[in-house]
């Protein structure tokens, strides 16, 4: 495009900077933008989404790059512009006024806002002329600018009732008692009236991958002894590994299913999403041992570690599924493709077992017609023999691909999401005893403390470029503490440990709710706008108060803080009867619960070196024990400085020695592994 730049073009957000060119007056968020609407006594037309959404590049294509639609919508509305993941705080208000004024949401976010910001009319995807009952932007913007102008009053009682709404809704009344294993049992009886029994998962199409859920389910098979959620989490793990879902070239998991059997994916490749299902994967090994799990982590690790992270160790926020104007083109295959990539006989064997068909297996969404290409996808685990062949021919593959128009990678950096995939790969590296994933997590933790943290020592949410920008929100503490957590488990490094414990203190300086408990998205100090909201429901990614929770309720268990334990106490207090009457929507947040309730077990090891305590961490490593801590005792008795119950805890006879500790009371000390894992076991 040769057009001159609009007002995007400074910007840092790889969203905005892809309409930095448009014919639209774009306008990022802020007080330039609101005098201008003031000033023209124009409404603001919001248009939220991000980099790599498909549906946003569709609109952007048919509308925003469309002379003749700008020029309206210059003429009717002083056009803003937001990247959502920029933003967070922006998008969860107006996602939740949109869902309150039309019953759904989604991406692009198409909001038109008075001069308070104040939502009146919402909607997502908007195309430039009407059809199928879909209003277009030509039809719509002369209404909306006959309602502004004309029916002033209507706007006025429109925004302020939803405003309204939207406060409301963050002031559920509080419970009167924590929730107790019967809503751990009322959660999963809901996830399993909702699990499909032929291709796993919950619901039908489209198909999420909802990791929260899977490690829920777990628990509640530790919990329970009952084989019927495990059977669950294994049947949804198996078939989304196998499935088109899972990029089985170039490694990795695609954003989700449109069908109900895994097979034809949304290709957007998130950040977020490979965390939650590395965690799910890493899990679902110890719990099972399938191999095909620890492969699935491990492949999952690769992926993010080869194409996702920066120079400097951060990790770059996700893929798109478009390239050259198509979802998905850089993914699929013909058949030609594979004969000229492969021997006759590799691309024979290859297109049979990965279920390949002449005329194609991904069809057009629109019309269901058959493309010629093919999404590689799976029926059956491959045999252990083929693995070394198949391993081949995938090297061969991914080369080829390289060489394709590469989707747009979106390379800005966030707190909440390396967070997530700090913790993933910390927990991954400890279980599946690989350091080089323990490594990757420190390096990208030291990233965030060195680039993420303003002169004040204030977390911050974005980096791109050279700045760092954005206030840090919840989710950015919650996510970068549960990383911290787990980088602790995983190398008993104290200073781990310590910036752990620092992240939930700033947490609770800026974003506790001091009256009702729980913890607001916003700090005390951030902007505020509409209102200041409290998530607690775990849509794709875990909600901050949910990793709040059993990151306190972890913290308070590591450092002997019980004040730690009581916030938690409180959070789970203030969400209300949601919880009760809809368990299975919080599935990360009763995970913590799971946590609270127990059993669970703390394991202090004390030794005369590391060798001495790898037998027991090797126990710990093969046994699923999610309730269950790990701390190491040093000799210069720095860990008694933040908890100060491991004082005493040296070695035996000068042998390894494991001190098993649970509600407060610790078991005489052994130096024999089996005897240690034994009283783990017991209820």
């Amino acid at each position: 495009m040769n057009r001159h730049p609009n007002r995007l073009a400074a910007e840092k957000s790889p969203y905005l900077l892809q309409h930095a060119h448009n014919p639209v007056d774009w306008l990022p968020w802020g007080e330039e933008a609101f005098r201008k609407a003031r000033a023209d006594n124009k409404p603001l037309f919001l248009s939220i989404g991000y980099s790599t959404c498909h549906w946003c590049h569709v609109m952007e294509r048919e509308c925003f790059e469309d002379e003749e639609t700008a020029a309206l919508l210059n003429s009717v509305t002083v056009p803003v512009k937001i990247d959502r993941e920029e933003r967070p705080d922006l998008d969860g208000v107006y996602m939740t006024a949109c869902q309150l004024m039309t019953g759904s949401g989604g991406w692009p976010l198409s909001i038109f806002a008075d001069h308070q910001g104040r939502p009146f009319f919402a909607a997502t995807y908007i195309p430039k002329h009407t059809r199928f009952g879909r209003m277009g932007l030509m039809d719509l913007l002369p209404r909306i600018s006959e309602v502004w102008n004309r029916r002033a009053g209507d706007v006025e009682q429109t925004a302020g009732s939803v405003t309204a709404a939207l406060k409301d809704q963050q002031h559920p009344a509080p419970l009167d008692t924590a929730p107790g294993p019967d809503v751990l049992d009322t959660a999963y009886r809901q996830l399993a009236q909702r699990f499909d029994a032929e291709h796993g998962g919950f619901g039908q199409a489209p198909k999420f991958p909802s990791p929260h859920q899977l490690l829920f389910l777990l628990r509640h098979h530790k919990r329970t002894n009952d084989r019927l959620p495990l059977d669950m989490v294994a049947q949804t793990l198996t078939a989304m590994r196998l499935g088109g879902i899972f990029d089985h070239v170039g490694l990795g998991f695609h954003r989700y299913s449109t069908g109900a059997d895994w097979l034809l994916p949304h290709f957007e490749k998130m950040l977020y999403d490979q965390a939650m299902l590395l965690m799910a994967y890493t899990e679902g090994h110890q719990a099972t041992g399938d191999p095909l799990f620890k492969r699935a982590a491990m492949e999952t690790a690769a992926y993010v570690t080869h194409a996702l992270v920066g120079a400097e160790g951060g990790f770059h926020s996700a893929e798109d599924a478009d390239s050259e104007g198509e979802e998905g083109k850089f993914y699929v295959w013909t058949e030609a493709e594979l004969a000229d990539t492969l021997s006759p006989q590799d691309a024979a064997f290859y297109a049979g077992l990965y279920g390949f068909k002449p005329g194609g297996n991904f069809a057009e969404e629109a019309s269901g017609q058959e493309t010629g290409s093919n999404i590689p996808h799976l029926s059956a685990p491959p045999r252990d023999a083929d693995e070394a062949r198949l391993e081949s021919i995938r090297q061969k593959l991914f080369e080829a691909r390289e060489k394709r128009v590469h989707p747009h990678k979106d390379d800005k950096i966030l707190t909440d999401w390396n967070g997530l995939m700090v913790a993933a790969l910390a927990q991954a590296g400890r279980i599946l005893d690989a350091p080089k994933l323990v490594r990757a997590a420190s390096r990208a933790a030291d990233f965030v403390l060195a680039r993420l943290r303003g002169a004040d020592g204030r977390l911050l949410h974005r980096y791109r470029d050279g700045e760092a920008k954005v206030p840090g929100n919840l989710d950015d503490h919650a996510f970068l503490a549960w990383g911290f957590v787990e980088l602790y488990q995983a190398t008993f490094d104290l200073g781990w440990l310590q910036a752990a414990l620092d992240t939930a203190e700033q947490m609770l300086a800026h974003f506790k709710d001091p009256e009702r408990g729980g913890f607001f998205f916003t700090a005390d100090d951030a902007e505020t706008v509409l209102t200041r909201r409290k998530d607690a429901f775990d849509a794709a990614m875990p909600s901050g108060n949910s990793v709040a929770m059993l990151v306190l309720l972890k913290l308070s268990r590591l450092a002997a803080r019980y004040d730690l334990a009581e916030e938690a106490h409180r959070l789970v207090l203030s969400l209300g009867e949601n919880v009760t009457h809809f368990p299975s929507g919080f599935t990360m947040l009763l995970c913590g619960l799971d946590f609270a309730l127990g059993p669970g077990a703390d394991v202090v090891l004390s030794g005369p070196d590391d060798a001495s305590l790898e037998p027991f961490l090797a126990a710990l490593r093969g046994r699923y024990l999610p309730n269950t801590l790990v701390l190491k005792r040093d000799e210069a008795g720095e860990l008694a400085s933040l908890a100060s119950y491991t004082a005493g805890m040296c070695p035996v006879d000068g042998k390894a020695t494991a001190y098993v500790c649970r509600d407060g009371l610790c078991e005489p000390p052994t130096t024999d592994v089996v005897k240690m894992m034994e009283l783990l076991e017991k209820k």
